[in-house]
């Protein structure tokens, strides 16, 4: 389990980060070059937030941003500096936590005192859930074959009802509330379950 700081650092996004789920961030603003660099430096994972109301890149005379009680640490594994004011970093989503106690300091950064939720048990994918991971193995196939980037953080396990899920809440145009939702599921048969009706509905995991 990930060692989260007295205070988690925050970073409320417009979109919802899953355990084991990869995250391209382009950094400029002050407030999270600072966050980010003592990350980098201390070896320590900050928090990613879902936004409920507000922007990701803060303006002059807005209000503050609203964002949600749960969200997941984001461990960083590669971090590059193109220039001056810039960082381009590469993230992992590793546990969930939920936020117990929020405050927003002068430079506009929000931390949270923060309970780390339990990691999720490795549940195996059901039979009558395989198409749905068989799904997702050709969509990363064709992206390989084509020579695009995987959107998708080794090592794979399409074996987990877990790690198939989030997958699929990550690559599916959902709604941030319900990315949201299905992030707080604490059953992860329950989230490919519900993965798999919408899979249905588009006929994108071959079901009829």
């Amino acid at each position: 389990m990930s060692e989260a700081p007295a205070f988690l650092p925050l970073f409320p996004l417009g979109t919802v980060l899953f355990p084991g789920g990869l995250l391209p961030l382009r950094i400029f603003e002050l407030r999270y070059l600072q966050m980010i660099g003592e990350c980098h430096k201390t070896g320590t994972p900050f928090g990613v937030v879902g936004l409920v109301r507000g922007a990701e890149v803060r303006a002059a005379g807005a209000s503050p941003e609203t964002f949600a009680d749960m969200g997941t640490l984001a461990t960083i594994r590669q971090l590059e500096s193109p220039q001056s004011g810039l960082l381009v970093i590469e993230c992992v989503g590793t546990e969930r936590f939920r936020v117990l106690e929020r405050r927003q300091q002068a430079n506009g950064l929000w931390t949270a005192r923060t309970e780390t939720l339990p990691a999720e048990p490795r549940v195996p994918v059901p039979d009558d859930l395989h198409n749905v991971a068989d799904a997702l193995r050709q969509f990363a196939d064709t992206l390989r074959q084509r020579g695009g980037p995987l959107p998708m953080a080794e090592p794979f396990d399409y074996d987990d009802c877990g790690w198939v899920a989030n997958r699929w809440c990550e690559l599916l145009p959902l709604p941030s509330e319900m990315r949201q939702r299905m992030l707080a599921l604490d059953s992860p048969l329950v989230r490919l379950e519900l993965v798999g009706d919408l899979l249905a509905q588009t006929r994108i995991s071959g079901q009829r």
